[in-house]
């Protein structure tokens, strides 16, 4: 179900500071015409916490319209540490969502037993298969190997966005030993090489807004076992991701899109701001011309 790239989409803003619509859906069908297994709407790439409930509607309703045009996975972000709330927010997903991708509860910093409480009163309330969204340095809540390996054998936890800041010990344990129908794509971009290399099913990557065909093709030749393609394309990539994260996440890639006129502006919404020109022009530059 997660195999491959799936593409965490920025939300796009016109000039007087709208939703771009006609944007979004030209962005997705671009990400995935180029290969791409799946998108991910409303995830923290496409500044979620600053859109309101309409804005956020609409940009699940134009993708979710591509996705079942192009017979891809459309994974929503529903974030939120109160489990309540939460599973509310599953229930009311509309039709032509596959999947959710569920931050561990942060913040509170609940302790391994009430992440596993969470997930699994979540499991059995949510109308659509769970990814938990696994990122300790955005949540303040550590979450083992283990802890995942047990919430993995609930039919209705599909895998892990695996996002430590690393490649730690429990992402080799996890990935050793892992539930059957479970399955770990990367979260942390610099890292997916190395990710699916241990056995990782693929990647939800916001650095595969650009070169979308390269990220696929990396999935593709770590499974197929061509480790000398892998490798190569695999350091390219991660100094790709270094550039695009040289400011805060999605400012470098919107600006670099919006020099590709892939989308009208490059503006975020506060408390971010736009990325720098010498940013955005060195991203660019790697992206336009990948062997310098």
């Amino acid at each position: 179900m997660l195999r491959g790239i799936h593409v965490p989409l920025v939300t796009p803003f016109t000039s007087s500071g709208e939703v771009a619509v006609d944007a979004i859906e030209k962005l997705a069908f671009h990400m995935l015409d180029q290969g791409a297994a799946g998108l991910v709407a409303l995830g923290t790439t496409g500044e979620v916490a600053a859109l309101d409930p309409d804005e956020r509607a609409r940009v699940i309703e134009t993708c979710a319209r591509v996705c079942a045009e192009r017979q891809a996975l459309l994974t929503v972000g529903v974030t939120g540490n109160d489990t309540r709330s939460t599973a509310r927010a599953l229930k009311s997903l509309p039709e032509g969502v596959g999947a959710a991708l569920v931050t561990v509860p942060y913040f509170l910093r609940p302790g391994e037993r009430g992440v596993i409480a969470h997930f699994e009163a979540l499991a059995e309330e949510t109308p659509v298969p769970l990814v938990i969204y696994h990122i300790p340095y955005r949540t303040g809540q550590a979450v083992s190997g283990a802890t995942l390996r047990r919430l993995g054998a609930h039919p209705m936890i599909a895998g892990t966005k695996y996002a430590a800041g690393g490649i730690d010990q429990d992402a080799v344990d996890l990935l050793g030993d892992l539930p059957e129908g479970f399955e770990v794509v990367g979260g942390d971009d610099a890292y997916i090489s190395p990710l699916l290399a241990l056995g990782a099913a693929g990647g939800i990557l916001a650095s595969a807004h650009l070169e979308t065909r390269s990220f696929v093709e990396l999935v593709d030749a770590w499974h197929a076992g061509d480790v000398t393609r892998a490798r190569a394309l695999g350091h390219r990539l991660a100094r790709l991701s270094a550039a695009l994260f040289a400011e805060p996440n999605p400012t470098v890639i919107k600006g670099v899109l919006h020099a590709e006129g892939l989308i009208p502006t490059p503006d975020v919404r506060l408390p971010l701001v736009p990325a720098g020109e010498e940013a955005v022009s060195q991203a660019h530059l790697i992206a336009v011309h990948p062997g310098e």
